[in-house]
């Protein structure tokens, strides 16, 4: 009350239900901002992480591309030798010629004919498969100049051309018989091994070199998948329309 006997009303103050109201829309928008923060780090991290972690199957793609422009691969040469024996008997005479003929064969496999179906990404395993047409023999490549020929002669060989023709079945048995041991198990095999591996590391070495943990198998179209599941996995072009 003042002088003049007025009362003056007393400043208002806000109650505890009114303060604890306040409180609460303060901490639901602390709330809210904490989660904007989260997300927006959580986004950034995606982002970044997209950017830099490098794609298995974007590796994969550059490398067989890489592998086309070669044309043919051969990882694997082997040097073999024939001989063989032509007999020819005639008006009671009989002649011999025996042949040793020396050879190197290549074995190759056409890159060309690589697909991109033929590479697969299992995330799941981190496997990169890879299946090779088969292995194709280049050759012989006859080392004429270590060519041998024996012959017993006699009276064919003097009065008739049965060396000559002699000679040349000789030379089409020794080119048969080169690829005979071309295509035995062991040599085939052997170059089967050799070209698994060069292109193992052809495709390993850039998935290794962008950091991604990786295993890569090789297999060719005209072997034995040994219990692969071979269509449990994607292929490299089905993965890359999906990112589209």
């Amino acid at each position: 009350m003042d002088e003049r006997g007025v009362t003056s009303p007393e400043p208002a103050t806000p109650s505890r239900g009114g303060v604890g109201l306040l409180l609460t829309k303060v901490a639901g928008v602390l709330v809210l901002l904490v989660l904007a923060g989260l997300i927006a780090i959580w986004g950034v991290q995606r982002y970044i992480a997209d950017r830099l972690t490098p794609d298995p199957t974007t590796i994969a793609r550059a490398s067989l591309d890489g592998l086309r422009e070669q044309n043919r691969l051969s990882a694997f040469a082997a040097r073999y030798v024939a001989v063989v024996t032509s007999r020819q008997s005639q008006l009671g005479f009989s002649t011999e010629r025996t042949l040793i003929m020396p050879g190197m064969v290549r074995y190759e496999v056409d890159l060309g004919k690589l697909r991109q179906q033929d590479v697969r990404w299992d995330a799941g395993n981190r496997t990169l498969s890879v299946t090779l047409p088969p292995v194709e023999i280049d050759g012989p490549q006859v080392d004429l100049a270590a060519i041998r020929e024996y012959g017993s002669g006699g009276v064919l060989t003097t009065f008739t051309d049965a060396e000559q023709r002699l000679d040349a079945a000789n030379r089409t048995a020794g080119q048969v018989e080169l690829m005979r041991q071309a295509r035995a198990p062991s040599p085939m095999k052997l170059a089967r091994d050799a070209t698994r591996r060069a292109v193992e590391r052809s495709f390993a070495m850039p998935l290794r070199a962008a950091g991604v943990d990786a295993t890569v198998k090789v297999h060719f179209s005209d072997e034995s998948p040994n219990d692969e599941h071979w269509d449990t996995t994607r292929t490299v072009q089905e993965v890359l329309g999906n990112a589209g």
